[in-house]
């Protein structure tokens, strides 16, 4: 796939994703969201992708949306034309022009049907933190820094930042990291449970690697489809018994799988599992549950 904003690399069944514009500190634009959504449509079909990591080229991981247009920036009748407007003259809001370009990434990473690791290695801000929060596992360099900077450019949080970031880190420390738009340390992502590890620079991509190789060495990739799906959708349920109807139809479809009968007789046998089922065909049918509530 050609890129130009973006660099794309498998190696060990593992897909690393670098957001590619070092000289603008890998600022976010209408390019990247596409190029973003595309290689998560890719992982998803390929089955020999099964972890993606997330990480930027140069110094930053990403220094947020493109400034480069001035005050126009966020401005969308401004940059693509007016959206569209109701009889009564007030703004049509189901337009798509009208869309978060960032929440569109997001919803995407959301759907992804592999475990996506972020690995920080530099400045966050803005979208290039708020792209992080549907990743699964965020580990840091020590020189990375982190800011939800959008109350200082007269904005809001965006990419559907106000539903992931309260349950990732609690909602007092959401608010205050959005109320006052700081950027903060990595130390402080660490103490705010925004990242699970703070690792020198050098040890940054080989500890994401680390990670990722015990998922594509150990287990089911249908499994953790499932595993990622059921955890994250979860968080808005409003009843431990929606999990409960979730689980038991994983259990039973699973159950009678060739890959749980690989993994009882490889443990019984001490040899490590080859598990078969592949994501593209051997989802289990009542995949994906949550189409019945219309949330596609």
């Amino acid at each position: 796939m050609a890129t130009e904003t973006i660099a794309t690399e498998i190696r060990d069944r593992i897909l690393t994703i670098t957001l590619n514009r070092p000289d603008k500190l890998n600022a976010f634009n209408a390019t990247m969201q596409r190029e973003l959504i595309e290689a998560f449509d890719a992982a998803d079909r390929n089955d020999e992708v099964r972890v993606v990591i997330v990480t930027g080229a140069g110094r930053g991981f990403c220094a947020g949306a493109d400034l480069s247009s001035g005050a126009d920036t966020f401005d969308r009748d401004a940059r693509r034309g007016p959206v569209k407007r109701n009889a009564d003259g007030k703004v049509d809001y189901s337009d798509p022009n009208v869309r978060d370009g960032g929440g569109q990434v997001t919803l995407r990473i959301f759907k992804s049907v592999k475990p996506v690791i972020a690995a920080v290695n530099g400045p966050a801000v803005g979208i290039g933190v708020t792209m992080q929060l549907p990743m699964d596992i965020r580990i840091a360099s020590e020189d990375a820094r982190f800011g939800f900077v959008f109350s200082r450019r007269g904005i809001v949080p965006e990419a559907a930042s106000s539903w992931f970031l309260p349950r990732i880190v609690g909602i007092s420390q959401a608010l205050e990291w959005t109320y006052s738009g700081r950027v903060f340390s990595a130390q402080e992502a660490l103490a705010g449970r925004l990242v699970s590890k703070v690792v020198p620079p050098a040890e940054l991509i080989p500890a994401a690697r680390a990670i990722a190789r015990e998922i594509v060495d150990n287990t089911a990739p249908v499994s953790v489809a499932l595993i990622r799906q059921m955890m994250w959708r979860m968080l808005g349920a409003d009843d431990p018994m929606e999990a409960h109807k979730i689980d038991s139809r994983g259990i039973y479809e699973r159950g009678r799988s060739a890959d749980v009968k690989e993994g009882v007789v490889s443990f019984l046998e001490k040899r490590p599992a080859k598990f078969g089922d592949k994501v593209s065909n051997d989802m289990p049918p009542y995949y994906p549950w949550w189409d019945e509530r219309g949330y596609k």
